[in-house]
């Protein structure tokens, strides 16, 4: 058996996110549908993490095992013929037998897209989530410095993601190595939060953003920011953020510097 990584492109509009679920289009079940009809065989395709509905990603990595010879360019192309134009397969390459897109991932790097202080043109509302008034940006900004590095991200979780009762695992943790938010110079009211961590709990980057909006907005200060993450329970922090801004940029298979 052929383990083959693929690198994949799309947009989350029309999906109920990555996973396969029996009564919605979801990106997973759409490729095994389409190796099912290349290879005749049963495959199971396995991601990197599991989007949510309407979460895009310029860079989603997944993997497969094979029987089938058929070469990696080959596989590309009659993905990309058969597929919809909002998904679309980047690379293909032949892995070893140890490679597993998820559990060999050592961390993710996701941007989120938000227009403030002005209407979002029609073009920007599918990929930009809009809020109203203007942002203080560098009050944001401060807030990130206390998500750097390893801590209980229990306050920015979904609720009911997770039995926290069940032994094992690290619970709510992660480590996140880089944060930044910043203006886009070519695009005036538009902000772009990116962030890079070895795992994230399910809606963390939404509920972050959430978080940060009542910051810029002068709803939340910057020690009420810190005393959300401390509390550990959801109930503290924003709303989440609407799913259509958020990108998975990269995943990260070789250490980080």
């Amino acid at each position: 058996m052929r383990n083959i990584k693929l690198l994949i492109a799309f947009d989350g509009t029309a999906y109920a996110g990555w996973q396969w679920q029996p009564d919605a289009p979801t990106i997973q079940g759409v490729l095994e549908e389409k190796l099912a009809v290349m290879t005749g065989e049963k495959v199971t395709v396995w991601g990197a993490g599991r989007t949510d509905a309407g979460v895009h990603a310029l860079g989603m990595a997944a993997n497969f095992q094979t029987g089938a010879r058929i070469p990696c360019e080959g596989f590309r192309k009659a993905f990309n013929s058969m597929l919809d134009p909002d998904i679309r397969v980047l690379d293909v390459t032949e892995v070893g037998d140890d490679f597993h897109a998820c559990h060999s991932a050592v961390a993710k790097t996701y941007f989120y897209n938000m227009i403030h202080g002005r209407e979002p043109l029609p073009s920007e509302r599918l990929y930009n989530s809009a809020f109203r008034g203007h942002f203080a940006l560098d009050t944001m900004r401060a807030c990130l410095e206390s998500i750097i590095g390893e801590h209980d991200f229990s306050s920015f979780e979904a609720v009911g993601s997770r039995d926290p009762s069940r032994p094992g695992g690290r619970g709510a943790v992660r480590r996140i190595h880089a944060a930044a938010i910043n203006a886009d110079p070519h695009c005036p009211g538009r902000v772009l939060f990116s962030i890079t961590g070895d795992g994230f709990l399910r809606h963390m980057v939404r509920n972050i953003v959430g978080t940060l909006v009542r910051v810029g907005q002068g709803k939340m200060s910057i020690a009420e920011f810190q005393a959300v993450l401390a509390a550990r329970d959801r109930k503290f922090a924003g709303p989440t953020a609407p799913a259509c801004g958020l990108f998975l940029q990269q995943v990260h298979y070789d250490p980080l510097p």
